[in-house]
C-alpha cells in the first residue's frame, strides 16, 4: 500500500531532481545543492520530505551526511504505480487509446 507520503513527496519538481541525481551515485547534502539555486534551509525542507516518505535514506560519515535512495521503498512505489494503472495486465479495449496512439503513429511517420 502506497503512502501518501511518497506522492507528496514526489509531487514536487526540486524532491524529483534529487531522487534523479541519488539514482545515479550516493551524495553528500553539498554534492546535491550545487544542482539547485535555493537556500540551504529550502534543500533541507525537501530532504525532510523525501526521508519521512522512506524514499532516501542518510549515513553520517565522519562530519558529512551521506545520503542515497531508499531503492526497496522506490520499487515497492513503482510496483504500486504499475498496479494502480494495470499494467502487465490483459489491456481492455479502449478506442479513445487506440485512438490517440494511430494519431502519434501518424505524427512519427
Amino acid at each position: 500500500n502506497m503512502k501518501e507520503s511518497v506522492f507528496r513527496a514526489l509531487a514536487d519538481p526540486h524532491r524529483r531532481k534529487i531522487l534523479k541525481l541519488l539514482g545515479k551515485k550516493s551524495m553528500t547534502a553539498g554534492e546535491i545543492a550545487e544542482h539547485f539555486q535555493l537556500a540551504k534551509s529550502t534543500l533541507s525542507g525537501h530532504f525532510g520530505v523525501l526521508k519521512s516518505a522512506d524514499l532516501i535514506q542518510e549515513e553520517r560519515r565522519g562530519t558529512s551526511i551521506i545520503y542515497s535512495l531508499n531503492l526497496s521503498v522506490v520499487e515497492e512505489t513503482l510496483a504500486g504505480l504499475m498496479d494502480l494503472l494495470n499494467t502487465g495486465r490483459q489491456p481492455q479495449f479502449q478506442p479513445e487509446i487506440r485512438q490517440r496512439s494511430s494519431v502519434f503513429e501518424v505524427k512519427l511517420a
